[in-house]
């Protein structure tokens, strides 16, 4: 699918987020690396997922109205057999608002990333960027700037907030690869301002592989859909 459809068919639609697996495929259409996985209706498909991505794997249940999955218990991580599989794939399927579950890699990383996209009624776009997983709200470490962002301007937003040092060398792990960060700012940055309807990203966590890789395990792309038209 074309990347305006996307947002266009959920605005038609009267969706007011994207799924997980169509914010992802939507993001990746931007450069944004994203996690391996598969988007599959029950147990059985699932099983076949994990077996061709390989264990283990993360297992979610996935809807319009599942945006904070954590919280919901709609999340099962570090799968390694059928049975485990099968087992979650009842519980998932269960919770209100289920349509499908998404099987994922598992990726392995300490350290974790945030980065995205809120509208200000006076300055429009804005990028934001800091320390992600469970501990964005409660370190609230995070710096914003109005879009587009430069890649210049994506490299300072790294160093401005309070744990900048997670990005170089840890633990005998490498340094954050920085110009694929930037390349990410940068994406989210050109997505508010050529997709008027899109209302809010949120890209967390993006994990830090071992390497200094970066790769977003989870995604939530909420929709403005008060207006029909879409930017190209």
């Amino acid at each position: 699918m074309a990347l305006m459809n996307w947002i266009a068919d959920a605005v038609k639609a009267g969706k007011t987020a994207l799924n997980e697996y169509e914010a992802k495929r939507f993001l990746e259409g931007f450069g944004i690396p994203v996690s391996r996985e598969m988007l599959v209706p029950d147990g059985g498909k699932a099983v076949k997922a994990a077996g061709d991505l390989g264990y283990p794997v993360v297992l979610k249940a996935t809807g319009e109205r599942l945006q904070h999955k954590t919280e919901l218990g709609a999340v099962a991580l570090n799968l390694k057999s059928e049975g485990e599989i099968r087992e979650e794939a009842r519980r998932l399927l269960a919770i209100a608002g289920c349509e499908g579950l998404l099987v994922q890699e598992m990726v392995k990383g300490d350290r974790e990333l945030v980065c995205g996209l809120t509208r200000d009624a006076q300055f429009g776009p804005c990028v934001m960027f800091g320390l992600g997983g469970i501990f964005t709200e409660l370190t609230d470490d995070a710096v914003f700037r109005v879009a587009p962002i430069t890649t210049a301007e994506a490299l300072r937003m790294m160093e401005d907030i309070r744990t900048a040092k997670i990005l170089q060398a840890f633990r005998g792990q490498a340094p954050v690869d920085r110009e694929a960060l930037a390349r990410i700012i940068v994406a989210v940055g050109e997505i508010g301002c050529q997709y008027e309807n899109v209302r809010e990203i949120d890209i967390n966590p993006i994990k830090v592989r071992r390497d200094g890789s970066l790769v977003a395990v989870d995604a939530l792309v909420t929709i403005q859909a008060k207006s029909a038209g879409v930017s190209p």
